[in-house]
């Protein structure tokens, strides 16, 4: 019971401590504010700013917000340039005017050490900073430290959002969490605006400095600092300003809506300019059609990026694909090589990727025109029919019902089912599997003889499916999202409860111990009991 009752004590004594410490603080801040004497009790509070103990920092940066949250309300800091201490000393100035300037001094000082402190290795000190530095640029904006902008007839803290920003974008660590804490401010109009603009401005200077070399720390916080910008569609929704004022405040850049587009548009164009990491393309190109392009004055902006990210293969290629299709179809892209390019990602190797499912979801909706060419539509038939040949079951249960869906769309294509015969007919498929375009592949000469072979498949399932094309095939198209998603363990599972109901005399002895509980992998994944 001993060392329970020393682990108590110890307890109790740091809880006490914390309290003196506060009641401390508090009352220094409080004898500041009340007389002018009392200033160089500040450099008390500095004091728990930079201890090592994380409860005696996050109680000073609480102390800080009040002090100079009050300071700044009280216009009690020195306002514009403010000159150096030693000049104030031996300067001409008043009394007031030389407080003004040494509480200004502390103030700068309070917000450099808060800035350091967003690289703390404890995420509360790191919260409790930047709380504290968001206050501070609330209470700026109403009580300005510099004169006004008159060519914006605004005022608002750019230097120190612009400061926090750099900080946040940091070079050598993660700052994802700290990223998704300042989402809140990111939802005050003009906050988001002038964040829009630093990240532009210091992401241009980093890159081109490092000469466009991959920085993955790097790109990947600011990727995460973008990405948690949302950006408003009618100039009506933006009435959330953090600083609010009234005169001429329809002028100001952050209260219009084009404003914001082109400082968004500028923001991602100077981001995707530079290469990306090889896994940083994907995170972009999933949010590209619904977060990116909507918000863009010139979405046709991004064909270069687009292009680029096709070049990189596999599901990038894909979603790049997406993304051009979108710029197609809703903002007037001429592009010829889109189908093209969709072609020659019809390769074996999509039916054994993650990302399977998603690519003939896309490729559903990219070939879903009545308007298609029809040598076009056939071309795609014949080679998902010819891949068809080695496909898993789970691939051809969605490979069928695409080549049937295809044909349902464009019913010249079933040419490509009855084949007129000739004595003279070739040996050879004419079919170029080899060929990169689709136009050239002779697949309107060739037939679909593979769907045939499929009808002799050893799983049930793709036999019966591959047979449906011995008849008319119905109006309705076949709904393939359902078999997107299946698994070879669902289709074994599914077999594997299925029971005979006839009784079939064997020359040999069922085995009785396969599939049931074992240590082997068929009887821990695929047990009947």
């Amino acid at each position: 019971m001993a060392p329970t009752k020393k682990r108590n004590v110890k307890s109790v004594n740091a809880a006490l401590s914390v309290k003196t410490t506060k009641m401390d603080l508090h009352s220094k801040v409080a004898s500041i504010l009340e007389s002018k004497k009392h200033a160089n009790d500040v450099f008390d509070i500095f004091e728990f700013l930079q201890s090592e103990n994380e409860k005696d920092v996050i109680t000073a940066v609480d102390m800080c917000t009040r002090l100079f949250g009050t300071l700044l309300e009280r216009n009690e800091l020195f306002k514009g340039k403010v000159p150096e201490e030693d000049d104030a000393l031996n300067g001409e100035y008043s009394a007031q005017d030389k407080y003004h300037i040494f509480m200004r001094h502390r103030y700068n000082d309070c917000v450099e050490m808060l800035l350091e402190h967003l690289n703390h290795e404890l995420h509360d000190v790191q919260e409790a900073s930047l709380c504290c530095l968001m206050k501070f640029a609330e209470v700026e904006g109403q009580y300005p430290l510099k004169d006004l902008d008159w060519s914006e007839h605004y005022s608002f803290p750019r230097h120190l959002i612009q400061a926090l920003v750099q900080r946040l974008l940091s070079q050598t660590t993660d700052k994802s969490l700290l990223i998704s804490r300042f989402h809140e401010f990111l939802e005050k109009e003009d906050v988001r605006y002038y964040v829009m603009s630093s990240i532009r401005e210091i992401m241009g200077k980093v890159m081109d400095k490092s000469k466009g070399q991959v920085m993955p720390v790097y790109q990947q916080n600011v990727f995460t600092l973008m990405s948690n910008i949302n950006m408003a569609s009618e100039e009506s929704e933006l009435s959330n300003f953090m600083v609010k004022r009234e005169a001429k405040h329809e002028d100001w850049k952050p209260a219009k809506l084009i404003e914001h587009k082109r400082t968004f548009e500028r923001m991602w164009l100077g981001f995707l300019k530079y290469r990306l990491p090889s896994n940083m393309y994907k995170k972009v190109l999933v949010i590209l059609h619904d977060a990116i392009l909507p918000h863009m004055s010139k979405p046709t902006l991004m064909i270069g990026f687009l292009t680029a990210a096709y070049d990189v293969g596999g599901a990038i290629s894909l979603l790049a694909l997406n993304g051009l299709f979108v710029l197609i179809h809703q903002h007037n892209l001429e592009y010829p090589d889109f189908y093209k390019k969709l072609y020659n990602l019809l390769e074996p190797s999509i039916f054994h990727v993650k990302y399977r499912a998603r690519f003939f979801h896309l490729a559903n909706l990219f070939l879903s025109s009545s308007h298609l060419p029809l040598y076009l539509v056939a071309a795609f038939g014949k080679r998902l029919a010819r891949l068809g040949l080695t496909a898993p079951p789970t691939a051809l249960l969605i490979v069928l019902p695409f080549i049937y869906n295809l044909i349902r769309r464009h019913p010249s294509c079933r040419i490509l089912i009855h084949k007129p015969s000739s004595e003279d007919e070739p040996l050879e498929d004419p079919f170029i599997m080899d060929e990169d375009d689709p136009a050239q592949c002779n697949a309107l000469e060739s037939s679909l003889w593979e769907i045939k072979t499929l009808q002799r498949h050893y799983h049930p399932d793709v036999a019966k499916m591959a047979m449906l094309i011995n008849t008319p095939l119905s109006q309705k198209e076949d709904d393939i999202d359902e078999a997107l998603d299946k698994t070879t363990f669902q289709l074994m599972k599914k077999d594997l409860k299925q029971t005979s109901t006839k009784s079939i005399p064997l020359e040999f002895e069922t085995a009785t111990q396969l599939l049931k509980v074992g240590k082997d992998v068929m009887g821990q994944h695929f047990c009947l009991e």
